[in-house]
């Protein structure tokens, strides 16, 4: 009986949780359909009573929202995939060779994450000012891949160390070299764990706003997270557009999500069992 309650217990609270996440996403979803003058509407509006696609035309028809979805594509695809070519060379490293300073190497790449990111703003201006980078996306693929690094770096050290060595030892017996085993052999057994790096990566590059705001302003270079917070004006927020462009932005990584949902799974639980 206790057993019962308590099965009973969990499911109560993973559905109250369920419900408390993606409510939000509801609420948007159902703003974007709403004319701009039910928005606000009392008594609350659950569904809307007058559907209406007029924001997401809008987005086409007096925006270039298509321009700001190809360019935040392209730098999240770009950095993300230059970020874990990086990081898979550097957490073999780090997984697999013992030298002089590998700790504070690591260390290092843990305290990154903690630095906010508004102190590293002045010298990254003054270099993307010199380099004669800004309002580029090159500017944002440069400091995205940057900033990916160190953190993807520990979570592919953490899944070469899962990795036994035996593995390459055995692929270099049989006549490979160390380059041809870890391509061979290494990286096709990671293949779950660097999908899940890059997604990660992904996402973080699709979503970041503060960065992109301070480096770019022309219009052709805007990523979305940019071109959001134009719907912000000082005295007022178009909701119904705001809502429509939070809709659009998701449904990318929700798509990435969907076709890769199997290697995120195994990548997230690659480490349980080792050797």
């Amino acid at each position: 009986m206790g057993h019962v309650l308590w099965v009973s217990m969990k499911r109560t609270f993973l559905f109250l949780f369920l419900v408390t996440t993606l409510f939000p996403l509801y609420w948007i979803f159902i703003t974007s359909l709403k004319p701009q003058k039910d928005i606000f509407t009392f008594p609350l509006q659950y569904w809307p009573e007058n559907i209406t696609f007029e924001h997401y035309v809008n987005m086409f028809s007096f925006s270039n929202f298509h321009l700001y979805i190809m360019n935040s594509l392209i730098v999240a695809v770009v950095a993300g995939i230059f970020a874990v070519i990086i990081s898979m060379f550097s957490g073999y490293v780090l997984a697999r060779y013992q030298f002089k300073g590998k700790n504070q190497i690591v260390l290092a790449f843990f305290v990154t994450q903690m630095i906010p990111l508004f102190i590293a703003l002045a010298p990254l201006y003054l270099l993307m000012s010199k380099l004669n980078l800004l309002n580029k996306l090159s500017a944002l693929l440069l400091i995205y891949t940057v900033m990916m690094i160190p953190f993807c770096t520990i979570i592919m050290r953490g899944f070469f160390e899962r990795i036994p060595a035996s593995l390459e030892e055995a692929a270099m017996i049989d006549g490979c070299t160390r380059t041809q085993a870890l391509f061979r052999v290494i990286f096709p057994v990671m293949l779950p764990g660097i999908t899940a790096t890059f997604i990660f990566a992904f996402v973080q590059c699709w979503n970041e706003l503060f960065l992109a705001i301070m480096f770019i302003d022309d219009e052709s270079s805007k990523t979305i997270p940019v071109a959001m917070n134009s719907f912000i004006t000082k005295f007022d927020i178009d909701w119904g557009a705001m809502s429509a462009a939070t809709v659009l932005s998701v449904i990318p990584t929700l798509i990435l999500f969907a076709f890769f949902q199997k290697y995120i799974v195994e990548g997230a639980t690659q480490g349980a069992v080792k050797g």
